[in-house]
């Protein structure tokens, strides 16, 4: 449980130094977004599969 705890709180520290530094997190190439009207859709596909695989090597070096 405590290694969980300290993987969720480094992979928060890390996005807010990310944010905080000007990384436009949420607004990759790739993320799909629809202006019809006054409707917007934003779909972020390419940031989901970024955070996956930061989240998945973390993960895998804190099991080694």
């Amino acid at each position: 449980m405590s290694r969980l705890l300290i993987t969720i709180g480094a992979i928060l520290i890390a996005a807010g130094l990310l944010i905080k530094f000007g990384v436009p997190i949420g607004r990759l190439p790739g993320d799909i977004t629809i202006r019809r009207g006054q409707g917007t859709f934003y779909f972020p596909i390419v940031t989901c599969l970024v955070i996956s695989v930061i989240v998945s090597l973390v993960g895998w070096l804190f099991r080694r």
